[in-house]
């Protein structure tokens, strides 16, 4: 039986995308792209100490994070302040308005994912979403 189902490489990669195409429409509605909506929502939980610390969280090169950086500030979505350690960082804080933003394209994508899970029952649904969760995390901490 194993030998006849697909890799979880390409059936993660399929329903990646999509995922992706399916919370494009909901992200655009709030004027953000997907690496802004990754970069918001990493910082819900805290600033970043660093702009490169921040960029290693989210798994983006420090050098293409910077423009989106710097689109966020400029719409008011996050900040970014002077260390008062170290004056050549940039501790980036999400601002009241950001955290806005990200809560509500949260709604959308909850509404996108639901629509994809209703064939699922609801345990299925509960189980699926653990697992991902705990696979997502496992693997968020790896070297």
């Amino acid at each position: 039986m194993d030998e006849q189902r697909q890799d979880l490489g390409a059936a993660f990669a399929r329903l990646t995308r999509a995922m992706i195409e399916a919370e494009t429409p909901v992200l655009r509605a709030h004027e953000v792209e997907m690496w802004d909506y990754v970069v918001l929502s990493a910082l819900e939980d805290g600033p970043a100490p660093t702009q490169s610390e921040l960029a290693a969280v989210v798994g983006r090169d420090k050098t293409r994070l910077i423009p989106i950086l710097d689109r966020l500030e400029a719409r008011g979505l996050l900040g970014r302040t002077p260390d008062p350690a170290d004056r050549r960082n940039r501790v980036v804080t999400l601002t009241a308005e950001g955290r806005a933003v990200v809560r509500s394209c949260r709604r959308g994508i909850r509404r996108v994912e639901a629509d994809l899970l209703a064939e699922l029952d609801p345990g299925e649904r509960s189980v699926f979403v653990s697992v991902l969760d705990r696979l997502a995390e496992r693997v968020r901490h790896r070297p």
